[in-house]
C-alpha cells in the first residue's frame, strides 16, 4: 500500500543500528529493537538517519539494514533517512530503499552545495520524479547550515514532491508559518524531543524521535495527550523523561544514546568512527539519568 500523507501520523522511531563486538551490524538486534517498537505502538521505523549513523555505512550495509527491518516490520512502515550530499548518491540510495520494500524515505536537504530556495525545490521535484517513492523532507539545519524556508515547503508541497517532513529545528516562528502553509497538505512530523508536545500541540500529527528508541511508550502518552490539546499534562509527563533527553544528546547522537542503552538494559554496541564514546562527563550524566529513570519506572 502507498504511504500518503494522510496515512503519516504518531510516533516514527528513529533507531540505532546495533553493532556487534566487532563493529560490523547486527542484524538480530536490529530486528528485535525494530519489533520493539512496534510492539510499544510505534506507527513505524526510521532506520539509517543521524540515529542510524547513516554516513558510517557503505551502500550495501544501508541496503541490508533496510532489508531487516522491512522483514521485522511486518507491514508497517519503514521510512529510511537518506543523508547523502549530492542528487545522484541520494538517487542511488533511494532506489536501493525502494527495492528492499520502504515505505518511503526522508531525504535531507541538499548541504555542502545547498544551492538557493529555488535550488532546493527543483532537487526535490527532480528527485521525487527520478524515485518511485514517497519522499519525506528532513530539516535538520544545525547539522546541514541550511533549511527550506516555509514557502519553499509549500511549493514542494504544490509540486508533489514530498508527503510530509521531519522539522528539526528550535525555529518556532518558522515552525508556525510552515504549518500554516502545508499542515493541511503534508504531514509535519517533530523531530525535537523538548519542542514535540508544543510541536503536536501546534499542528504537527506526530515525530521521528531518537529517545523513542528505548521508551517508545512515554512518547506515544505525550503524543496522545497533545494531541487532545492538553498540553500541560503532556509537557508535565514530559518532565520524566527530560533528564533522559538531556544526558543522550549532551554529545553528538547516537554515541551517549547508545551507551545509555546499555546502562538501562538494552545494549546495542558501539558506535563508528569518527564518533566515540561518550567522554567521563558525559558518561556521569547518562548513569544519573538511568538512575533516575528507573526510580519513576520510565519504561
Amino acid at each position: 500500500m502507498t504511504l500518503t500523507q494522510d496515512r503519516l501520523g504518531g510516533l516514527y522511531t528513529a533507531i540505532v543500528t546495533p553493532l556487534t563486538q566487532d563493529g560490523s551490524v547486527d542484524i538480530e538486534g536490529l530486528q528485535a529493537l525494530v519489533r520493539f517498537q512496534l510492539a510499544a505502538g510505534a506507527s513505524g521505523i526510521v532506520p539509517i538517519g543521524g540515529t542510524g549513523e547513516y554516513p558510517a555505512f557503505s551502500r550495501a550495509e544501508r541496503r541490508g539494514i533496510v532489508t531487516a527491518c522491512v522483514e521485522a516490520a511486518d507491514g508497517k512502515p519503514v521510512i529510511p533517512g537518506v543523508l547523502s550530499t549530492g542528487f545522484e548518491d541520494a538517487l542511488e540510495a533511494g532506489r536501493d530503499f525502494a527495492a528492499a520494500g520502504a515505505a518511503a524515505v526522508m531525504t535531507v536537504t541538499p548541504y555542502y552545495a545547498p544551492g538557493t530556495q529555488e535550488g532546493m525545490r527543483a532537487y526535490f521535484r527532480r528527485y521525487r520524479d527520478a524515485l518511485d517513492l514517497p519522499v519525506m523532507l528532513y530539516q535538520i539545519p544545525r547539522r546541514t547550515t541550511v533549511a527550506a524556508m516555509a514557502d519553499t515547503v509549500q511549493a514542494m508541497a504544490e509540486d508533489g514532491s514530498i508527503i510530509g517532513m521531519k522539522y528539526s529545528s528550535y525555529d518556532m516562528p518558522d515552525f508556525i508559518r510552515t504549518v500554516k502553509y502545508v499542515g493541511g497538505k503534508i504531514a509535519i512530523l517533530s523531530g525535537e524531543e523538548p519542542l514535540f508536545a508544543t510541536h503536536v500541540a501546534l499542528g504537527a500529527r506526530g515525530g521521528v524521535l531518537a529517545s523513542a528508541t528505548i521508551y517508545p511508550r512515554i512518547w506515544i502518552e505525550i503524543f496522545a495527550l497533545a494531541r487532545q490539546g492538553r498540553l500541560h499534562e503532556a509537557l508535565k509527563l514530559q518532565d520524566r523523561i527530560d533528564p533522559v533527553v538531556d544526558s543522550i544528546f549532551a554529545e553528538t547522537n547516537p554515541g551517549p544514546l547508545k551507551t545509555y542503552m546499555g546502562l538501562a538494559g538494552m545494549p546495542v554496541g558501539g558506535v563508528r568512527l569518527p564518533l566515540l564514546g561518550p567522554s567521563p562527563d558525559t558518561l556521569a550524566k547518562l548513569k544519573v539519568a538511568a538512575e533516575q529513570a528507573k526510580a519513576v519506572n520510565l519504561a
